[in-house]
């Protein structure tokens, strides 16, 4: 199994506005190929149990570990994808595709950062494929999904089968407000100390 590959989100403000564009892309891209690829195996939404896959061709993508946190550095979320051979399959490969949607809004975008959404292969003749990715520096308040995508390619180098599934949710709570100083509020005017009677002068 491979270790996972961390990746850490940078926070732009006009990169949201780009990766919603990418995100809306990318479902007409799915899509497409779903209406029109053959072999294809349609979206499953689930947490499936990513060990133990005997069956070929069984495909399972989980939320690993969701860490939350007030400091923002040390949020992450780890995904992994794990995939079978079927006959005629000379490689295995993968993708992990990290959504996110923020408090507010109504749908998941796909987020843009170096590592994700990129296909990774299998080594040849290899018979149950898991792949990790983790993702740090989260925003709060919101939640974290990802797309895992299969393809199983043939000698030839063609695609013989594809499918995808979504894993479950990594929800990232609001941070509690820092506390206020409490504002002093200073003495009436008038009100200064005054010597006791009888007190020397």
């Amino acid at each position: 199994m491979r270790r996972a590959e961390p990746v850490q989100l940078r926070r732009t403000p006009s990169r949201r506005l780009r990766a919603s564009a990418r995100a809306m892309a990318a479902l007409l891209a799915v899509g497409v190929m779903l209406a029109l690829a053959g072999g294809v195996a349609s979206a499953q939404t689930g947490d499936t149990a990513a060990s133990g896959l005997s069956t070929p061709g069984a495909t399972a993508a989980t939320l690993e570990q969701c860490v939350t946190s007030v400091v923002q550095s040390e949020r992450s979320a780890t995904f992994m994808g794990e995939m079978t051979a079927i006959p005629g399959t000379s490689k295995m490969s993968m993708r992990i595709d990290v959504q996110e949607r923020a408090a507010g809004e109504p749908e998941y975008h796909v987020l843009s950062a170096p590592g994700l959404g990129v296909w990774r292969a299998a080594d040849p003749k290899v018979k149950v494929y898991k792949y990790l990715k983790q993702v740090t520096n989260l925003s709060a308040a919101a939640s974290y999904r990802a797309l895992v995508r299969f393809r199983w390619i043939g000698a030839k180098g063609r695609v013989i089968r594809r499918a995808e599934r979504l894993t479950t949710r990594c929800l990232q709570p609001a941070t509690p407000p820092e506390p206020q100083p409490v504002p002093t509020t200073p003495p009436p005017e008038g009100s200064a100390s005054q010597p006791a009677p009888g007190a020397a002068g």
